[in-house]
């Protein structure tokens, strides 16, 4: 019993297990507390009103892999809804042609961004801390003032709604936020970009002397967090059909709490995609929570989940703790093997 309760800890899934047990304990509760919880639409709305984040949390977790980070996610989210609002309310440019715009705008600031990283060793933290302010202000320069869409067109794609086996229904970014989800887990789990992501966050230097193409890689990640944020922001403006310079504001903290939620270690190596996706659905039900009772602050959510944080990591930390024990146990039980 005791091996298998070490094996199960020392499981790359242990972590995502956990948090898919959170998740339908805080489901149950909402089922036995609230009427109307056990709705399948309110099951539906946690991706629908989630979307945005959703996306942009698929963005941090490439960077949380590669043991490394992205501040601007929230920040490049704002600027991209502005420069879609911006574009449709006070220009001729086709809906298609702007959300390209801005998804390569969002594209092209992450693989800046990554470059400079890369090419001069410097902390992401920092870096993506400036991009953060850079987008930031970009955004008050468009306009200090709220640009609401009314291009017909993008307001009818915004109040689609697309049905789930006559179940309910979901919106457009919900289906935009699981495509990504499911081509990042296919990414991840099964090309050799993603298991150099794997190998960098592991041991960059090993990863080196393996011969892999780390610099490419890095840059790549950071790419693909940009493209995240630009998609994200596009799902976001979906929902809010505005533009605003204070839109996103902490997203990238929310994105990061849900992704080592749903597993990925800070120290990078370790991480799972529907994990993430179980992180940013904790956010929602405990959101949900708050909505049906009624009296509650929306804050009670970062409480909530800046404490649901704290026990991870310090779940993680055990965990890391225990594989390392249980590797070093092994390798001393094969060293006394050959000698006998």
């Amino acid at each position: 019993m005791k091996k298998f309760l070490n094996n199960v800890i020392a499981s790359k899934y242990f972590s995502f297990f956990v948090t898919v047990g959170l998740f339908l304990v805080l489901y149950a509760v909402g089922i036995m507390t609230y009427k109307g919880f056990m709705g399948p639409q309110v099951f539906f709305n946690l991706f629908s009103d989630n979307a945005a984040l959703i996306i942009v949390t698929v963005g941090i977790t490439f960077t949380l892999l590669i043991a490394g980070i992205d501040l601007s996610v929230g920040a490049v989210l704002a600027l991209c809804c502005m420069i879609l609002a911006y574009l449709l309310e006070n220009t001729g440019v086709p809906v298609g042609a702007a959300v390209l715009l801005v998804l390569a705008l969002g594209t092209a600031f992450g693989a800046l961004q990554g470059y400079i990283i890369t090419k001069f060793d410097l902390q992401p933290f920092i870096i993506t801390l400036a991009g953060m302010f850079f987008c930031r202000g970009m955004t008050a320069v468009i306009s200090q003032n709220t640009i609401t869409i009314s291009n017909p067109f993008y307001v009818g794609l915004a109040s689609e709604r697309i049905g789930v086996f006559g179940l309910g229904f979901v919106s457009i970014g919900a289906v935009i936020a699981i495509l990504t989800l499911v081509i990042a887990a296919v990414v991840l789990g099964y090309t050799k970009f993603g298991r150099t992501v794997f190998a960098i966050g592991g041991s960059e230097s090993s990863a080196s002397l393996m011969g892999l193409p780390v610099f490419r890689t890095k840059v790549t990640v950071y790419t693909i967090s940009g493209f995240c944020a630009a998609l994200g922001g596009v799902a976001y403006s979906l929902i809010m059909l505005t533009g605003y310079n204070l839109h996103g504001l902490g997203m990238e903290m929310d994105a990061i709490a849900s992704s080592v939620i749903g597993g990925t270690l800070l120290t990078g190596g370790v991480g799972f995609i529907p994990g993430t996706l179980f992180g940013v659905l904790i956010q929602g039900v405990i959101l949900t929570f708050i909505t049906f009772q009624g009296t509650l602050s929306a804050w009670w959510t970062k409480i909530v989940v800046g404490a649901l944080l704290c026990v991870f990591i310090v779940m993680q930390a055990l965990i890391t703790e225990r594989k390392s024990k249980l590797s070093s146990k092994r390798s001393m039980e094969s060293a006394g093997s050959a000698k006998s």
